[in-house]
C-alpha cells in the first residue's frame, strides 16, 4: 500500500491496554480512541472496569470500518528460533491462527478468556516458566525464548519479556495467551496484521508495545509509565495532540491507552512501520510482529 493509500486508510485509532489477570473485571484494561487531526484522544467508557469479554464485544460490534486497533499483548509465541511453537510436541500448530485456535480449544471451559488450563496442561506446561519455581524442561533457560520482533524491540532500547514466561509483575505471557483467545473469536470481524497482511478495507488489529509509543513521545524506556495529567499532556504535545483536558493523578493504564492512541494516529501513515526489514512472510504467518518495532 502506498503512502497516499495509508493516509486515507484509517480514520479511527484505538489503543487497548490489556490484562491477563485472573477473574472477570480488571483495572489493568483501558481503551482509548483518537480520530484524524489533532484532537485529544478520549478514553472509551472512562472509569469503567472492563472485562475481556466486553472488549471482545466492543471489537465485534463497536468498531468503525476504518479503525486501526493496537492491543498491548503478544499475538503469538516464538517460532523462528526452533522451527515450532512447541518443539517435540506432536500436535504443535503450524501458524499463528492455528495457535489461537489451539489455545481457545484447550481453555474452552474457562470463563473470562482465562488460560489456566493451557498453562497447567500435562504436556504444554513443559514450555513455560510458572510460579513456584516451576520451569518446564522446554522453557529454554535464562530469560526464555523470544520472537524476532522482540529482538527488534531490544535494539530500540526496550526490555521485552518472553511470552513463555508467566512469572513476575512485568510478565506478559498470560495476557498474550488470553489475547490469543480473543483474536481467535474475532475472526471475520477484523483482520490481524501482519498475520492477515494489510487489506485495503475493514478494521485492522495489531500488536503494540506501549513503551514504543511513550518513547516516541520523548520518554525514556525506563520511565515509560505516566501517572498524572501533567505527564500525559506533555507526552500528547510531543505527539502533536491537543491536551487531554484531564487533571490530577491518573492510573498508568489510562495514560498508556491515551498516549498510544495518539501515537497510532501518527504512526499508521508511515509505510516504513508496515514493512520492517526482518518481517518475512513466514514470520508474519507464525510469529507476527509488533507494530512500530523496526
Amino acid at each position: 500500500m502506498t503512502s497516499a493509500g495509508l493516509g486515507n486508510r484509517f480514520g479511527h485509532f484505538v489503543a487497548i491496554d490489556w490484562s491477563g489477570a485472573a477473574g472477570e473485571r480488571h483495572k489493568g484494561i483501558a481503551l482509548a480512541i483518537a480520530t484524524r487531526g489533532s484532537a485529544a484522544p478520549k478514553s472509551i467508557r472512562p472509569g469503567h472496569r472492563w472485562s475481556r469479554i466486553e472488549v471482545l464485544d466492543y471489537l465485534r460490534e463497536g468498531l468503525p470500518d476504518d479503525a486501526l486497533v493496537g492491543m498491548d499483548l503478544g499475538i503469538s509465541l516464538p517460532f523462528a528460533d526452533r522451527g515450532a511453537f512447541f518443539p517435540d510436541w506432536r500436535d504443535t500448530p503450524a501458524s499463528a491462527r492455528e495457535l489461537w485456535a489451539l489455545v481457545d480449544r484447550i481453555c474452552a471451559d474457562e470463563k473470562h478468556l482465562g488460560v489456566s488450563t493451557l498453562v497447567d496442561h500435562s504436556e504444554l506446561s513443559a514450555y513455560f516458566r510458572r510460579h513456584g519455581g516451576r520451569e518446564g524442561s522446554q522453557f529454554g533457560g535464562g530469560q526464555g525464548r523470544f520472537r524476532v520482533t522482540e529482538a527488534a524491540q531490544r535494539l530500540m532500547g526496550c526490555k521485552p519479556y518472553s511470552n513463555f514466561n508467566l512469572v513476575g509483575a512485568a510478565q506478559v505471557g498470560k495476557s498474550s495467551l488470553s489475547g490469543m483467545r480473543l483474536l481467535h473469536r474475532l475472526e471475520g470481524r477484523a483482520s490481524v496484521w501482519p498475520v492477515d497482511g494489510l487489506p485495503a478495507k475493514g478494521p485492522v488489529v495489531c500488536e503494540i508495545y506501549t513503551t514504543i509509543a511513550a518513547m516516541a513521545a520523548g520518554r525514556p524506556a525506563s520511565r515509560s509509565k505516566m501517572r498524572s495529567a501533567g505527564e500525559l499532556d506533555e507526552a500528547l504535545r510531543a505527539l502533536s495532540s491537543a491536551p487531554s483536558g484531564l487533571a490530577g493523578p491518573l492510573d498508568d493504564h489510562t495514560c498508556d491507552a491515551l498516549v498510544t492512541a495518539a501515537w497510532l494516529r501518527n504512526a499508521a501513515h508511515d509505510p516504513r512501520l508496515w514493512r520492517p526489514c526482518e518481517l518475512s512472510d513466514e514470520i508474519a504467518r507464525t510469529e507476527g510482529w509488533t507494530f512500530g518495532a523496526v
